[in-house]
């Protein structure tokens, strides 16, 4: 059978201080969904580097970034425009932490800095075991790293995850198009690397209770599987 092709639009890259350690942002999702799951190909779009075409893959994830989705840089118009036609086109799309607030700011959201404050490392969210497969009884660990939030979803998506923290942890737009908030690429290695990075913009209390948890149980292998079927186009998120 032919493989898919997952166009990766980077939009955020890893610390330099992590970069001899760890894979780049977009190369976090190859590693995370398997080498050969897809062909893919890849666009530095927080480089103002944009597709040609929705069709130059069969479908699209946006990864996370440090930047916000409300900030003025010139590579957001057009990427929202990009999320826009593919969503007209039927086309499916998946978006992680920036890439879930951006395609919830493209069809119409809000995405705004928390006024609660950080979501750092290890965190539970309750998930939509109909869309992800997850055990309804339980929740599903993960990791996070943000400030921004979704805090008005758009007019035709729906919640299908959250947590105490972030309401709107996880959006279905139709069939076709999935969020998360959480990271599902990350570990807690990379964590707390991220954490010795970018420190010095953390509250003590965050550092130290994200600290504390980080080598607990996560559940980032089952999330990857159903991010693959969804890119795939598995009927799952159909029956949601």
């Amino acid at each position: 059978m032919t493989k898919k092709t997952l166009g990766i639009l980077q939009a955020g890259r890893t610390p330099e201080e992590l970069s001899t350690s760890y894979a780049d942002y977009n190369q976090l999702f190859v590693d995370l969904l398997g080498e050969d799951s897809f062909q893919y190909r890849h666009w530095a779009v927080l480089d103002d580097e944009l597709p040609n075409s929705i069709n130059d893959a069969d479908a699209w994830l946006i990864t996370g970034s440090r930047h916000g989705a409300y900030e003025e840089h010139s590579w957001i118009p057009p990427l929202e425009q990009f999320i826009r036609e593919v969503h007209a086109s039927g086309g499916r799309m998946v978006g992680i932490c920036f890439g879930h607030q951006i395609i919830a700011k493209a069809m119409g959201g809000k995405v705004e800095k928390f006024d609660g404050g950080w979501s750092v490392g290890r965190v539970e969210y309750l998930l939509d075991t109909r869309v992800f497969g997850t055990d309804p009884t339980t929740q599903t660990a993960l990791m996070a790293f943000h400030q921004d939030q979704v805090v008005e979803i758009p007019e035709g998506a729906r919640n299908v995850g959250g947590s105490g923290f972030c309401e709107h942890a996880a959006l279905l737009y139709g069939s076709t198009m999935l969020t998360i908030q959480p990271h599902p690429e990350f570990n807690s290695a990379y964590v707390a690397g991220l954490i010795e990075a970018r420190g010095d913009i953390l509250p003590d209390t965050i550092i130290q209770n994200a600290k504390d948890d980080l080598n607990e149980p996560i559940q980032a292998d089952p999330i990857a599987q159903s991010l693959k079927n969804f890119l795939n186009g598995s009927a799952l998120c159909q029956q949601a």
